[in-house]
């Protein structure tokens, strides 16, 4: 064994990975607030360790946020010892050697394919794609993220499902006590279900739109590992190939005895990352996610990592292998795929407006916006009523998964300003109270076909007394209505101040008419387009000029 070589036991890893694991959970667990409280930034404290998003918001947004800034610590790291990050703090890589061990339980060594192939260079292919996005303002590579993509699958499907079974099992726990005697079921059930509804859960009942689709690509990629282990992180990770470029020539190597190896493949079986080309054989440290596991099941102790000199070249050291005429044909398709993208109506911003794509409070204008948002959803865990749910189709492709109103889903809380206080891109600015009062996300219509007033001839001021706007802007005016019986009726009539209303959703939120309510809130209007506001303030003494 080469001196001064690194030798820890395989279960110090374990441990190091469960920890970070958990403690990830918990912060994505921990990421909620009510309104009347502002978010700090330690929920962002993975996000911020991440230089994917540094590299890919710097090119697409021309601008970095401070806070991503600390994500060049990683830097230094991989650059100095390789892919650790990788191998022991990813949350979603432990999922995989999770899943991983699981599936060598019930599957035989002889299926496993560990030795390196060259379809491990397409991530770094990919990586290359979305950067050439990133030139062209698309920061839609983000989604596929290890660490977005695991914090948007935990907060919008993962845990509102834990949730649901927690809530239903209380529920019917608390209908299948017979309570016979001083002892019941509820005794031991409702503590725990009160403990996670007050320091767990955000929102009573809380789901989000989309939560199958993110099962569905979650649980693909979990059953990959069955086929190869850690094929994501093989083959597909985008993180995953930007820290394997730049852990080119680490100071931490792989050493292997020529004269004590006997190249029975242990090395090469264990191997999480396929970084060597055969047993003993070659050692590609941009794939090698330095778990060490090669040192330690080696049997004759010819396998051990120790500290070079960046610039010495040994032999065994593989290199990426990229070809040029890969790296255009990608770039290329990057390019393509944007055109693609940008050719539907959804995906010119200042051609078409979809009416439901009502973004939050401090968004910035839709393509710098998208330049910037990466889907995670932090925004919708910590939204406190639970109105921000995952654009599917509302804004084309590029912008699946980023952030968009519901108001019947819920409403945007007129004192709260959390979203962008969590933001880890700056994609939703982050505001005052007294700067979020000023803006307008959408704007409020009646329907008179849906609207009980209208319709029906019978009051109903719901609207107008949940409008949290300080003037009110929903009122009513009186209006005579003449009956079957013909008899008159007066009946107030709601209105909308367009110079007034914001946007919040509360008047659809708490509509009667729960399946299509009368008054109905849409984007139009919205401050963050001067395009997009139709109705221009009005101005007294000229109510009755034509306009245009």
């Amino acid at each position: 064994m080469k001196a001064g070589s690194v030798v820890l036991p395989r279960w110090v890893r374990r441990v190091v990975q469960v920890v970070f694991l958990i403690l990830f959970l918990w912060v994505v667990l921990a990421t909620w607030t009510t309104a009347d409280q502002l978010p700090r930034d330690w929920p962002k404290v993975f996000f911020l360790a991440d230089p994917l998003l540094l590299v890919l918001t710097g090119i697409a947004a021309r601008d970095v946020p401070l806070l991503l800034l600390w994500s060049l610590v990683t830097v230094v790291v991989t650059v100095l010892f390789g892919r650790i990050f990788c191998g022991w703090i990813c949350p979603l890589g432990t999922v995989h050697s999770l899943a991983g061990w699981a599936f060598d339980k019930v599957q035989s060594r002889a299926k496993r394919r560990d030795a390196y192939t060259g379809w491990q260079k397409a991530k770094y292919y990919l990586l290359i794609g979305g950067l050439a996005m990133a030139l062209f303002g698309g920061h839609w590579i983000s989604i596929f993220d290890p660490l977005v993509l695991l914090y948007r699958t935990v907060a919008t499907a993962i845990s509102p499902a834990f949730q649901w079974g927690v809530e239903q099992t209380a529920h019917s726990v608390f209908q299948a006590d017979p309570h016979l005697g001083p002892l019941h079921l509820t005794s031991l059930s409702e503590p725990v279900y009160q403990f996670f509804r007050d320091h767990v859960f955000a929102i009573p009942k809380q789901a989000f739109l989309g939560a199958g689709l993110v099962w569905l690509v979650f649980g693909l990629m979990v059953a990959a590992n069955g086929y190869r282990r850690r094929f994501w992180c093989r083959y597909l990770c985008p993180l995953g190939a930007l820290l394997g470029l730049l852990a080119r020539w680490p100071l931490l190597r792989r050493w292997v005895n020529a004269e004590g190896c006997n190249q029975c493949g242990l090395c090469t079986t264990a191997c999480h990352g396929s970084s060597a080309s055969g047993p003993g054989q070659g050692w590609r440290p941009s794939e090698c996610l330095m778990c060490l596991n090669c040192s330690q099941v080696c049997a004759r102790e010819s396998c051990s990592f120790g500290l070079s000199m960046p610039w010495k070249k040994e032999p065994t050291l593989q290199p990426v292998g990229l070809s040029r005429r890969g790296l255009f044909w990608s770039a290329l398709g990057g390019l393509a795929a944007l055109a693609g993208m940008r050719a539907t109506p959804q995906g010119r911003a200042n051609v078409y407006y979809h009416p439901q794509l009502i973004r939050p409070p401090g968004a910035r204008p839709e393509p710098e916006f998208l330049a910037r948002c990466t889907g995670c959803g932090m925004c919708m865990k910590v939204c406190p009523t639970g109105g921000l749910q995952p654009a599917i189709t509302e804004a084309g492709l590029e912008g699946i998964f980023t952030p968009r109103l519901v108001p019947l889903i819920g409403h945007c809380d007129y004192n709260c300003t959390a979203c962008g206080h969590v933001c880890p891109t700056e994609a939703i600015r982050p505001l005052s109270l007294e700067e979020k009062h000023q803006i307008k996300i959408g704007l409020a219509a009646f329907d008179p076909t849906r609207c009980i007033p209208y319709v029906y001839g019978r009051n109903c001021i719901v609207c107008e007394e949940h409008c949290p706007v300080p003037d009110k802007a929903i009122y009513c005016v009186e209006q005579e209505l003449k009956l079957r019986n013909g008899q008159n009726r007066t009946v107030l009539m709601p209105r909308v101040d367009p110079d007034k209303c914001i946007g919040c959703g509360v008047c659809e939120h708490v509509c009667p008419l729960d399946d299509q309510p009368g008054v109905r809130v849409l984007s139009t209007n919205e401050t963050r387009h001067d395009r997009h506001q139709p109705l221009p303030p009005e101005v007294p003494g000229q109510e009755d000029l034509p306009y245009g």
